[in-house]
């Protein structure tokens, strides 16, 4: 294959020189375009000029037939020897499937009936030197696919109705979001302090300033820190970065929305996000019922619900009202042969390995999981009736989890509390432990209204909605091993 890819490579460069002989430009500054393909198609009669890739190409002698393609679709080009300057006739000969070109010409039909550009004028816009991909030959491996995004755009077209998808999901939630009086703003991605969650960080270092930055894991403090200084509803989608495993739901640079509402509770945020998801599903779906898989989720409201005590015991035997100590849990993860990493340690991180490695799985349809330990959620404010939880739900489907959501804890010296217990199992060797913020805890003595966040991963929530098996699929260019 290698040598054969030489082989075209030598050639095509070849005709490029000839090229450049016949005084083409190979690589020119623009072009002049009047007509996409499509609004080509529809203009019989009319003179247009388009610009596309060549798709294929056919010589008869004193004429040629190429299709042309370009983001719209594809039409047929004729160039005849009487039609064209002796150089762009001569140009012909020496195109290959691949390059881009800009056609001028009067639409018409062939004896066939098909709707052609009868060319009067050609450029060349760019010379492709490599052979494009099919779907018989190359990119057969997946993670060559991944690696050569650019060509697997070009054979795979489901993979470019994936990122339009993605796309105008997106859009779709900045309208809901503005719709409900959300504010968009954009918080730092370079932080001297990394919070928001229980990840570990990637670590950088700033020359100027000579001081160590981390790529942030959450939007979460700094989107709250906005609600202190003001705002009552705000949002982001960004980039966040968490230094983990890669496998089929995560990826280390992934796409978060968060957003945060003043004087608004859990509740409302169940509401919303119902109410949400039916006006996403509906505007990019038309249902909101979507294949995804061998599975057909269901996601009409309302949602069912299940606490986090009964997801766990029902499928670990765990329960968790009855085993509150690091201890109980060990020895319930060495009784069900079930590893624990280096440096999971503490009460919430062992509980929340069992919930991921065992009940989350076991779950497919949409459903709330509510009520969870207050141990495992340090920024959750506890529930007024039952201190041991907080008022908090995720939103689970086919074992991932899409939403988390919860009370904001806005008293400072209960949070400088619950960060104190995440830096003892820090220094116990706990690498994803939240750390203690002192700037933040300025803020919240400042005083925060009572405050309802919530978090999706965009990527997840289009791999269910696209039907997508691997998070890779929905990221245009996911993290790799560098290429040997």
């Amino acid at each position: 294959m290698a040598a054969r890819l030489e082989t075209v490579r030598k050639a095509r460069l070849a005709k490029l020189a000839q090229l450049k002989k016949l005084n083409v430009n190979p690589y020119p500054a623009g072009c002049v375009r009047t007509h996409t393909a499509a609004e080509a198609l529809a203009s019989f009669g009319k003179r247009v000029a388009v610009a596309g890739r060549i798709w294929s190409i056919r010589s008869h002698g004193g004429s040629a037939f190429a299709d042309l393609r370009d983001q719209s679709g594809d039409i047929q080009v004729f160039f005849a020897r009487d039609e064209l300057s002796p150089q762009e006739f001569s140009s012909v000969k020496l195109l290959d499937v691949g390059d881009f070109i800009n056609v001028q010409g009067k639409v018409f039909k062939t004896q066939a009936g098909e709707t052609t550009i009868r060319a009067k004028k050609l450029t060349l816009l760019a010379k492709s030197l490599r052979p494009l991909p099919t779907s018989w030959s190359g990119l057969k491996d997946i993670e060559e696919r991944y690696r050569q995004r650019y060509a697997d755009l070009l054979i795979n077209p489901e993979v470019r109705e994936v990122a339009l998808t993605r796309t105008k999901i997106i859009k779709e939630l900045r309208v809901f979001l503005e719709g409900k009086g959300f504010v968009e703003v954009e918080t730092p991605i370079l932080q001297p302090l990394y919070g928001g969650a229980s990840a570990a960080p990637f670590v950088t270092h700033h020359k100027a300033l000579d001081t160590t930055f981390y790529l942030r894991i959450s939007d979460e403090l700094y989107l709250k820190r906005l609600i202190v200084g003001g705002f009552e509803k705000v949002y982001e989608i960004g980039r966040d970065f968490r230094n983990e495993g890669i496998d089929r739901s995560h990826n280390p640079e992934f796409t978060m929305l968060e957003f945060y509402w003043a004087y608004a509770d859990i509740d409302d945020l169940t509401a919303l996000s119902e109410e949400m998801f039916r006006t996403i599903l509906t505007r990019v779906k038309g249902s909101l019922k979507v294949t995804s898989g061998r599975a057909e989720l269901d996601f009409v409201p309302p949602w069912p619900r299940k606490t986090f005590r009964d997801a766990l015991l029902e499928t670990t035997g765990v329960d968790v009202d009855k085993t509150q100590n690091e201890s109980q849990i060990r020895a319930l993860l060495r009784k069900k042969k079930i590893p624990v990493p280096k440096g999971v340690v503490g009460y919430g991180p062992l509980v929340d390995l069992l919930w991921k490695k065992v009940a989350r799985p076991a779950i497919t349809q949409p459903t709330l999981i509510i009520n969870w330990p207050a141990q495992m959620l340090a920024l959750a404010k506890r529930e007024a009736s039952d201190q041991t939880k907080v008022g908090a739900f995720q939103l689970v489907v086919k074992g991932m989890e899409v939403i988390k959501a919860y009370n904001e804890l806005n008293d400072p010296i209960d949070q400088r509390k619950r960060w104190e217990e995440q830096e003892k199992l820090v220094k116990r060797g706990f690498g994803e432990g939240e750390r203690l913020d002192e700037d933040y805890l300025r803020a919240l003595e400042y005083g925060m209204p009572p405050t309802a966040g919530w978090g999706m991963g965009i990527d997840r929530f289009v791999m269910l909605l696209t039907g997508a098996k691997n998070i890779k699929d929905v990221i245009l260019f996911p993290t790799l091993r560098p290429e040997k």
